[in-house]
């Protein structure tokens, strides 16, 4: 006759790891869906003013980005405290705004360089004089469609 053997209290059976290698892989995946990477790195100090009307940009692939601000803590030993235009990673003059935008134009597809929208992210301290410039030099490239950055809130609130 067969022996039985009885099973002992207290063990636990092996863990399966045959999904281990899907997990991992999910996990891969939504990590590099749901990451961003930083476009450009801010030269110039941005504090954006309120505005009470606001509306929300859809779709950020149509916008070309221009900082104007004074240099930051690490910057204002080589280029002052006047607020300068940073395009990209550097700063810039108003005299090279419309080659940059141009330059920013030509990267987009041909469907949609028609309606680039500039975006203006510009200090609360800057002057209107230099604002006044970078939107000469836009209308010279027929950029006409112009935003401004803002925060919501009371405009009441910019007035110091």
């Amino acid at each position: 006759m067969a022996k039985f053997t009885k099973k002992k209290d207290g063990d636990l059976p092996a863990v399966s790891t045959a999904s281990l290698p899907d997990i991992v892989f999910m996990l891969l995946f939504f990590f590099m869906t749901v990451t961003t990477m930083k476009d450009n790195t801010l030269m110039v100090d941005n504090t954006l003013p309120n505005a009470s009307e606001t509306k929300k940009l859809e779709k950020k692939d149509r916008v070309i980005y221009i900082y104007v601000g004074k240099p930051t803590s690490q910057y204002q030993k080589t280029f002052g405290t006047e607020p300068k235009i940073q395009l990209n990673d550097k700063f810039a003059s108003v005299s090279e705004v419309g080659d940059y935008i141009l330059q920013e134009r030509a990267k987009k597809p041909q469907d949609i360089q028609n309606v680039l929208t500039t975006a203006l992210k510009v200090d609360k301290e800057a002057n209107m004089g230099l604002i006044s410039d970078i939107k000469g030099e836009l209308r010279k490239v027929n950029a006409l469609k112009v935003n401004y950055t803002t925060y919501e809130g009371d405009a009441f609130r910019n007035i110091q």
